[in-house]
């Protein structure tokens, strides 16, 4: 039944406080519910975005993505002469490689297992970091695949933003999480990727 005019405005206020005031009393200890929240640390952050167009020869045609290792970028083909440039973190020193892959998947949010071979060369990282906003991944992840096989390399994100632009990856290609949010929704599974 729906009350007209000031009575029906007092009856849904009065009804408002009281679900505030049953809020407020199933909170035991106010204080202890603010720590709560402060002890979770702060969601990272997304980043600039680094994307710009550009003119772009190549031969490889639109959809493409072709990373340039030497120039720390990724090019999104869009057109011919034209694509979309990316700024990538890249391969420190010995972990650079070349070749054609194509993406096999991709993951919002994706979970982060260390390969056994970061792990014996960095023991104090963890098996598993789940899926969540706080993964090494940043915000998504692109999955690199070589003849069907998982080449264990990814196109992802960071929560780093100032972890963009050098040579300092296992041979991920890195991007700020804004970025890789937007290479993400253009890029289908069978896109190919070359790596110079």
């Amino acid at each position: 039944m729906t009350l007209p005019g000031r009575h029906g405005t007092v009856l849904r206020l009065a009804g408002a406080c009281m679900l505030s005031l049953a809020l407020a009393m199933s909170v035991q200890d106010p204080a202890q519910a603010r720590s709560g929240l402060s002890d979770r640390p702060p969601l990272p952050a997304m980043g600039p975005s680094l994307r710009k167009a550009v003119a772009f020869t190549t031969t490889e045609q639109p959809g493409t993505i072709v990373i340039r290792k030497n120039e720390k970028a990724l090019y999104l083909v869009t057109r011919q002469g034209q694509a979309l440039r990316y700024q990538i973190s890249v391969g420190r020193d010995g972990f650079g490689w070349t070749g054609v892959v194509k993406v096999g998947a991709k993951t919002e949010w994706p979970q982060w297992r260390p390969p056994r071979e970061m792990r014996a060369r960095q023991p104090e990282l963890p098996e598993l970091v789940p899926a969540g906003p706080y993964n090494p991944l940043g915000a998504r992840a692109l999955y690199l695949l070589q003849d069907g096989h998982d080449t264990l390399y990814r196109i992802h994100g960071t929560n780093d933003p100032s972890g963009v632009g050098f040579d300092g990856t296992s041979g991920c290609f890195r991007l700020t999480n804004t970025d890789v949010i937007d290479l993400f929704k253009r890029v289908p599974i069978g896109t190919k990727v070359v790596v110079q």
